[in-house]
């Protein structure tokens, strides 16, 4: 007799892989993408550091918590918008700064500073942020490491020694990665349409949607003088880190509604956000989509 499984599980499965996939293939791109001179030049300003930690890694994280007072969610939607509100670094911060206008290099060594960061204060900071839940903070730390830090230094490692190499296989990895997190996307909705579709009339819109908005002001405003520098914070705080929130939730909840939260929030804010940034730059909404998704 031939041993089947069920589509649910078969889809779940996928799901797991596109994730890992997902989160391996961003890391490797971004390291084939940068050079360490890159990451480090723009990041000589430390007030404006000071600044841009203090914006992801305690108002961002504050701010999430009065949202969920503010708008009451079950407890893994509410999981899921506080990872997401712990985990900054987005891989496609470079792309928004570039259709606003903004500072470019700067977002190129914000993004891999909140990034590495992130893979250190999450095992610290969500005990404190989820109180009653228990949370193996090593397990966290370990999934992390794995599947983000290891394979950034592995890829920046091969860009330094072996540049022709890095250059040929990033359109690969990017490739790999936007396919990742269609499938996961796909999975998601297929095996919980029915919760998904309950996210919507529902508070947990507007709890996203405000989350994203707030964070923007809050990048904005601790964003220094400068024009460039304002824009490139107010992105890269409002654009979090979907990879790392994927590594915790998918290897420590069980909840379902934690993995569909965060979908939820980086696909609204996404959205949200090459729009802003199309109005910062002046550049056509239609013209800033085909740039952020073929470039």
């Amino acid at each position: 007799m031939v041993e089947t499984v069920s589509l649910t599980v078969f889809l779940e499965t996928i799901g797991v892989l596109a994730t890992v996939i997902f989160m391996v293939s961003s890391m490797f791109a971004m390291g084939f993408s940068l050079t360490l001179r890159e990451i480090v030049e723009p990041l000589r300003n430390l007030r404006l550091v000071i600044l841009s930690l203090a914006a992801n890694f305690v108002l961002v994280p504050l701010l999430t918590l009065g949202i969920l007072l503010i708008f009451p969610l079950s407890e893994g939607l509410s999981i899921g918008l506080i990872l997401l509100g712990s985990a900054a670094g987005a891989a496609f911060l470079p792309k928004l700064a570039q259709i606003a206008k903004a500072d470019v290099a700067f977002a190129v060594g914000l993004m891999v500073l909140l990034m590495v960061v992130t893979i250190a204060y999450l095992p610290l900071v969500l005990p404190l942020l989820l109180p009653g839940i228990a949370i193996d903070s090593r397990e966290i730390a370990q999934s992390l490491i794995l599947l983000l830090l290891v394979p950034l230094v592995i890829a920046l490692l091969i860009r330094a020694r072996y540049e022709e190499i890095a250059e040929g296989l990033l359109p690969l990895m990017n490739q790999a990665s936007n396919l990742a997190l269609l499938t996961l996307i796909v999975a998601l909705v297929i095996v919980y349409f029915s919760d998904l579709a309950g996210i919507f009339g529902t508070t947990a819109i507007l709890a996203a949607v405000t989350f994203v908005i707030l964070s923007l002001v809050i990048g904005y405003v601790l964003g220094g003088p400068g024009r460039g520098t304002k824009r490139t914070l107010a992105l890269g705080t409002a654009k979090r880190n979907i990879a790392a929130a994927l590594a915790v939730g998918t290897f420590n909840f069980t909840d379902p509604d934690v993995m569909i939260m965060i979908i939820v929030v980086g696909v609204i804010g996404l959205i949200l956000l090459i729009f802003l940034a199309a109005e910062m730059g002046k550049l056509g909404v239609a013209a800033a989509f085909d740039q952020m998704i073929h470039d």
